[in-house]
């Protein structure tokens, strides 16, 4: 039971269950958030509620950020009263996916006002959150990275990148490319199986005891594809992000990216035709749709 009174900016869908999980830790909180209603169940625990991010950098020298992306967390952090307004905050964390181009310019903004930058995006999707389970990638300066270990680890496993600002944002990118990589690859796959004759859970439960087993086909198939929900908990408009801040960064540092680019259009049909606030998983409606088929259980 610390009592450290710790910043948290951006409680939603990922935000919130990793604020509660500090709160759960011992840890006092202040709390901002644009949608009031994702604060109520924090501040109903005990948390402090902010009127602006430079309020909750005022209250806090450790501020964390959950935010959906680059413009926001720029906005967020250096705007008009952001956090960079604040006068409490020495040290910011942004558990985002905001993109090294972005994270490099916000550190640099910060460093200029003595104010520390750490990158700390995480994946592991909201059952990760909720399950302090997640991979937490860090970069940033060692010291400060060390210092605040313990506060990460609340919400996972972390893995220390360098000090370089924008090197775990560049883990996270390849990481959530593979995510929409497998979703992709492994509609095409079973779209196949289906089209043919077979059961779907028969091929799932195949290829997950053989060498094309990924965390598509052992997480988010039997979850939600399967099943037909479609509601394994990430947006759309999230991994089109993600997977368009990849392959840009890749082409920037002169890296090919050919199938990478295919994931990006495959995410940019699914973010237009189901719309950008649609779950991920349906990469594969898409793919059934094309194929004339529907990859769904049998078992009743």
């Amino acid at each position: 039971m610390t009592g450290q009174l710790l910043g948290f900016i951006g409680v939603g869908r990922m935000g919130g269950p990793m604020a509660g999980r500090l709160l759960d830790a011992g840890y006092r909180l202040c709390v901002y958030d644009s949608n009031p209603a994702s604060t109520a169940p924090l501040v109903a625990r005990g948390a402090k509620l902010a009127k602006s991010a430079a309020e909750v950098a005022s209250a806090a020298d450790i501020v964390l950020l959950s935010l959906p992306t680059p413009p926001i967390v720029t906005s967020v952090v250096l705007g008009p009263n952001g956090v960079s307004q604040g006068n409490a905050v020495k040290t910011v964390i942004d558990l985002s996916t905001s993109g090294p181009s972005a994270a490099t310019a916000i550190a640099k903004a910060l460093g200029d006002r003595q104010i520390n930058w750490i990158d700390a995006p995480v994946s592991g999707g909201v059952p990760g959150a909720e399950k302090g389970t997640l991979a937490v990638m860090v970069s940033g300066p060692k010291a400060i990275a060390d210092a605040i270990d313990p506060i990460l680890k609340v919400f996972g496993k972390t893995f220390f990148t360098g000090e370089k600002p924008g090197l775990a944002q560049v883990a996270k990118l390849g990481n959530n490319l593979l995510a929409a990589a497998a979703i992709v690859l492994s509609s095409e796959a079973l779209a196949m199986g289906v089209k043919a004759g077979l059961d779907p859970q028969v091929m799932i439960d195949i290829i997950n005891a053989g060498s094309g087993r990924n965390s598509a086909t052992q997480d988010k198939f039997p979850k939600s594809i399967l099943t037909g929900t479609f509601d394994y908990g990430f947006a759309t408009a999230l991994s089109y992000k993600d997977v368009r801040l990849c392959v840009d960064e890749a082409e920037a540092l002169g890296v090919p990216m050919v199938a990478g680019a295919v994931i990006r259009q495959m995410l940019a049909v699914t973010n237009a035709k189901y719309g950008p606030d649609s779950d991920f998983t349906s990469i594969a409606k898409v793919i059934e749709e094309w194929a004339g088929v529907e990859i769904r259980s049998k078992k009743t």
